[in-house]
C-alpha cells in the first residue's frame, strides 16, 4: 500500500536520528527539483573529496585545484577550499547537467550525505555515539517520496564510511586547541598546510623528492604504502601535519638528525 505523501508541518528537522531510525528520501529524475540543489550553494571540500574527484577526472591535485576551486582563510587562519560554480545565472556547479551529476560515483560528502546532517557535540565526540537529523530543506520534493531507509542504510549505499572516517582524522587537526586557540597568521605554515591535505600530488613530491626522508624515520612498508595508496598518503599527510600543530610524536626524527641538533646546540 503507497503510504499518503507528506505534509510539510510533517518534516520535522530537528528530530535527531540514531543509526537504525527511518526516515523517507528519493531523489530522481522525475521530481521537478532535480539538480536545483546543484545550484546556488557554497560548496566546501574536504581533502579525502578532493582526492576523489580529481583522480574520477583523470586530473592532477595542481589541475584539479586550479580549474575547479578557490580558497578562502578560515576563522583559524587555515585555507579552506571551495568549489567554484559556474559563471550561469543560476551558479550552476561545473558538474551538473540536465540528466544529472557527472561525477556521481566521486561526488563530494556533503553531496553524498545529503539529506542527513551529521550532529556533532563534546557529548558526541566522548561517547563515539552517532547522531543525524534531516537538513531542512523544505523545497525538496525528495522529502516526499516513498522510500524508506534507516541512517544505516543510507550510509551504506551512499558510501559515506570512508568520507566519514577520514573527514574525522582531518577534524582531529583542524579542531584541535593547538589550532582553535591561536590563529596562524604564518604564510608559510599555511601553504605547507595546504599542499599537505589539498594538493596531494605535490605533497608526494615532497616527501620523496626533497630531504624529507632525510629527516623522518620512515619505515620501508609505510614508505612502500604511501608511495602506491593515495588514501595512505593522505593519512600519512595527516599525520606530519599532526607532527606540526598537535603532537610531536606523531612521526619519528632520526636519531643522527637528534643528535646533529644536540651537537649544534652546544
Amino acid at each position: 500500500m503507497t503510504r499518503p505523501p507528506l505534509k510539510k508541518e510533517d518534516l520535522v528537522f530537528r528530530r535527531l536520528l540514531k543509526p537504525d531510525d527511518k526516515f523517507r528520501f528519493s531523489c530522481h529524475k522525475g521530481l521537478k527539483c532535480f539538480t536545483d540543489c546543484c545550484r546556488k550553494v557554497d560548496l566546501f571540500l574536504t581533502p579525502y573529496d578532493i582526492l576523489r574527484m580529481k583522480n574520477g577526472l583523470g586530473f592532477s591535485s595542481e589541475e584539479f585545484l586550479s580549474k575547479y576551486t578557490g580558497y578562502v582563510i578560515g576563522d583559524w587562519g587555515l585555507p579552506v577550499v571551495f568549489l567554484k560554480m559556474g559563471d550561469d545565472e543560476e551558479h550552476s556547479c561545473p558538474f551538473v547537467s540536465e540528466s544529472g551529476c557527472e561525477i556521481y560515483e566521486d561526488r563530494p560528502w556533503s553531496c553524498r550525505s545529503f539529506p542527513l546532517k551529521p550532529e556533532i557535540s563534546k557529548k558526541t565526540d566522548a561517547t563515539g555515539k552517532e547522531f543525524y537529523s534531516l537538513i531542512n530543506e523544505p523545497k525538496c520534493l525528495g522529502y516526499h517520496e516513498d522510500k524508506e531507509w534507516t541512517v544505516k542504510e543510507w550510509k551504506k549505499d551512499q558510501g559515506v564510511d570512508i568520507y566519514n572516517e577520514m573527514e574525522a582524522l582531518f577534524k582531529e587537526i583542524a579542531q584541535s586547541e593547538s589550532v582553535v586557540g591561536d590563529k596562524i597568521v604564518n604564510e608559510d605554515i599555511r601553504r605547507m598546510f595546504y599542499m599537505a591535505c589539498y594538493d596531494l600530488d605535490r605533497f608526494k613530491r615532497f616527501v620523496f623528492e626533497s630531504k624529507f626522508l632525510d629527516v623522518f624515520d620512515i619505515g620501508k612498508k609505510d614508505l612502500k604504502k604511501i608511495k602506491k595508496d593515495e588514501v595512505e598518503l593522505l593519512k600519512f599527510a595527516f599525520k606530519w601535519v599532526k607532527f606540526g600543530f598537535v603532537d610531536q610524536g606523531a612521526l619519528k626524527i632520526k636519531d643522527s638528525v637528534l643528535q646533529a641538533q644536540k651537537d649544534e646546540s652546544k
